[in-house]
């Protein structure tokens, strides 16, 4: 038997000995007939203990990967050695053939790493890694112990040899991780596997898989440690609420980082307000905002969520809070154990449940203290290191900036919804054109208050004027701007002006309220001339015609229920939004029947994410065509139907129902042009007032009836004419075809004028004068008489 050349010589030197060979023959019948020198050295049996014996007595495990006895192969074979270690060898074997042809003899030749096989295995053995080598047995792939040092804890495991089968099929390395129960209960250990395909030199078939597995765990921890950083830049914050998102912090670091969190943060911030400045007081009190444990139901809390707590200065929460820097303690602490002993109750937790390892870190944002985030481990979980006190200060600095966050924007909005509150109307006033009821809601959502506004203001001669507008944005401008517009709309209707008139006035105060920057502090934000803009929808009904004026700044056109059942929108002019100024604004008459329904809104009920303005618009027509039994019933029935839980934009809803003044409370006269007629004018009005029962108002009426038309024969123009309306109040109207409106002033002992308006105004509720397309009408208001 010949001993193989060293493979240095034969493959560039990959290994620094040559496979030994041994040569044996085999009888047909499987008995040992020859055995050489060459394999006595390899399996340490002498020729006369093996020739005669069962060739398979040698064998531990065999692979045939090509051929069969008959026609000759090759054969990976684990041999057991004449000392009980086993062998790895390759075997190859070709029949030897009589003259018949027939097989006499196998000649099988076995090959096996020389004299630096026992420092592989060495090395193998000793490595630091847990190395091994896999190769193909009977029952598929399994672990060959000969060729192994300590192997892996999963290398008998079914998932785990399918990886293997697979690296071998496909002949190409993997990379297998896997993570298992650590000593400690808060980590896990860690590992990767390296895997090859084993070839044999000779074939560069693949005959075994080799692995070598290593400990990750502290680039796993680290990794983990990386990714919870980075799930709290999502998970932290994602509401502006100062409770949840406390919550928030306390929910990602149990179990990751903890075993329990608890948040306590201070009242004012609770409330939104601006924590006092300067240093906190000796004994802290907090109050718990939000706490999480690895038991349902958070068992360990001493308190209660809402509950208020004080911290004496030698407790961890209070040194955290005073120093403003996190700090690690535990039962190695003599304040922690002074603090836990104060309360019977938080000394009954730390017993039963074994806390042993706690940190506190304060919550700090912009440089105010909010309060303090306390996280401890219990028996079974390894203590607290440096490394987690540097991670729980970055979750609790990004958790301080949202929780500060979400206070700054509950104080803005508690300040927007009160400043809206107040400048929306409470009450409705009184009046006859229309029976109205309204709804107004706040956004539920972090889009702040915004600028949605209504209004009903009486105007003479028993009409009402509707007003429904929305200021583009959110915060406190868009409020101070509605409260600035909404007055701005009651003022110019006092002066009666027709609808799209009163819309150019007020596009021009829009266009108006902008600031110099030079006259603004660089430090105070303030809105430019976009951010004021604002959408307006300004309608007059006047129940005498029954005609229904309107007049739209880019604003959502109102819908209308007619008696008979039809919803329809009004088609209106579309005019522009309020500020962008130099662009007219169209008026629309409509008729409409007495006991019709007019819905005025904003653009939050109708649009959302998941539908256009024109759906929403769809949906609320249906809604209006469903009968209910009263506006306050429509009202909820519209907001329940277009409306998700918590809107995302402000919503304002008006309806109004008109109501109609029929023949017998209105009459009218057409009056010439001639003071001599003056006496007959007050004649027809005391008539009227008899047929109405009010002869107790005849002298203060014809007073004002005969310094009006006077004063309309005299200043005025023809046609003139005088109407009195017996509605909530007496009202005589007199109109004539000149704009100029006259003017209280004061008369001198001897001026023969200038009297009589005064006296008007003196004996009236209320008088004034409109421009009308024809002329003025010059009014005045009574009461009625008691019954």
């Amino acid at each position: 038997m010949d001993t193989a050349r060293p493979v240095s010589e034969q493959a560039s030197g990959r290994y620094a000995y040559a496979a030994e060979s041994a040569t044996a023959t085999v009888s047909p019948q499987g008995l040992v007939t020859g055995w050489s020198e060459g394999a006595r050295r390899l399996l340490g049996y002498d020729a006369p203990e093996v020739v005669g014996r069962p060739a398979g007595e040698l064998l531990d495990a065999y692979d045939v990967r090509d051929g069969r006895w008959e026609r000759g192969g090759h054969a990976t074979a684990v041999l057991r050695h004449r000392e009980g270690h086993l062998v790895r060898l390759t075997l190859r074997w070709s029949p030897s053939l009589g003259a018949e042809g027939e097989v006499r003899a196998y000649v099988v030749t076995a090959a096996e790493a020389g004299a630096g096989r026992p420092m592989v295995e060495w090395s193998h053995r000793q490595s630091p890694l847990a190395m091994a080598t896999f190769t193909r047995g009977p029952d598929g792939w399994r672990l060959d112990p000969a060729l192994s040092g300590d192997p892996p804890g999963e290398a008998a495991e079914e998932g785990f040899l399918r990886l293997v089968q697979q690296v071998a099929d496909e002949e190409r390395p993997m990379r297998y991780e896997r993570t298992t129960p650590g000593p400690f209960s808060s980590r896990q250990q860690a590992w990767i596997t390296e895997m090859w395909p084993v070839r044999e030199p000779a074939t560069g078939e693949v005959c075994g898989v080799g692995t070598a597995t290593f400990d990750s765990s502290e680039e796993h921890w680290a990794r983990q440690r990386l990714a919870l950083l980075n799930e709290a830049g999502s998970r932290i914050g994602s509401t502006l609420n100062v409770t949840r998102t406390a919550q928030e912090l306390a929910d990602l670091a149990v179990p990751r980082l903890a075993d329990f969190v608890s948040v306590d943060l201070l009242d004012s911030v609770l409330r939104g307000q601006e924590p006092a400045p300067g240093p906190l007081p000796t004994t802290v009190a907090l109050r718990r905002a939000a706490h999480q444990s690895t038991h349902e139901g958070v068992p360990e809390a001493a308190v209660p969520l809402g509950g208020l707590d004080s911290y004496p200065p030698y407790s961890p929460p209070a040194r955290a809070l005073t120093s403003g820097k996190p700090l690690l303690s535990g039962v190695d602490d003599p304040d922690y154990l002074r603090w836990i002993a104060q309360d019977g109750t938080r000394m009954e937790r730390v017993r039963r449940f074994g806390f042993h390892s706690i940190m506190a870190v304060p919550l700090r944002a912009r440089g105010i203290t909010l309060g303090v985030a306390f996280f401890a481990r219990r028996n079974g979980s390894k203590p607290f290191e440096p490394d987690d006190l540097v991670l729980a200060e970055e979750l609790a600095g990004r958790a301080a900036v949202g929780v500060d966050n979400a206070r700054r924007y509950t104080l803005e909005r508690g300040n927007a919804l009160t400043l809206q509150r107040s400048l929306l109307p409470r009450d409705l006033p009184r009046q006859a054109a229309v029976e109205v009821a309204y709804r107004y809601l706040p956004a539920g959502s972090g889009a702040g208050v915004g600028g949605d506004w209504f209004d009903v203001v009486p105007l003479s001669g028993t009409r009402v004027a509707l007003v429904v507008g929305d200021v583009v944005g959110h915060g406190l401008h868009a409020s101070a701007t509605m409260g600035r517009l909404r007055t701005a709309v009651r003022t110019l209707a006092d002066v009666d002006l027709p609808p799209d008139e009163l819309l150019t006035h007020l596009d021009d105060l829009v266009t108006h309220l902008t600031y110099d920057d030079e006259r603004v502090p660089e430090d105070l934000e303030m809105p430019s001339a976009a951010e004021i803009g604002a959408t307006c929808l300004y309608a007059v009904y006047d129940p005498v015609s029954r005609v229904c004026t309107l007049a739209s700044a880019g604003h959502p056109p109102p819908a209308v229920l007619y008696p008979d059942g039809t919803v329809r929108v009004i088609q209106l002019s579309p005019g522009p939004l309020l500020g962008v100024g130099g662009l007219p604004f169209e008026a629309t008459e409509l008729e409409l029947p007495e006991g019709s329904l007019l819905a005025f809104y904003t653009d939050g009920l109708v649009e959302a994410r998941d539908h256009d303005i024109g759906a929403g618009v769809d949906r609320l027509c249906q809604t209006l065509a469903s009968p209910v039994p009263s506006l306050e019933h429509t009202c909820d029935a519209v907001l329940k139907a277009l409306l998700p839980e918590t809107p995302s934009d402000d919503v304002a809803l008006l309806l109004a129902r008109t109501r109609a003044l029929h023949t017998d409370q209105v009459a009218a006269w057409s009056v010439p042009s001639d003071p001599a007629i003056v006496a007959d004018a007050r004649a027809q009005a005391s008539r009227q007032l008899a047929v109405w029962g009010l002869q107790e108002a005849a002298f203060v009426t014809e007073l004002v009836v005969s310094e009006l038309v006077t004063n309309a024969i005299r200043y005025g123009a023809v046609p003139i004419g005088l109407r009195l309306i017996r509605d909530r109040t007496l009202i005589c109207e007199v109109s004539d075809a000149s704009s100029t409106a006259p003017h209280l002033r004061r008369a001198r002992a001897y001026d023969e004028g200038g009297r009589g308006l005064h006296m008007v105004a003196q004996l009236t509720q209320g008088w004034g004068t409109r421009q009308t397309s024809t002329g003025k009408t010059i009014w005045a208001e009574q009461p009625l008489p008691a019954n």
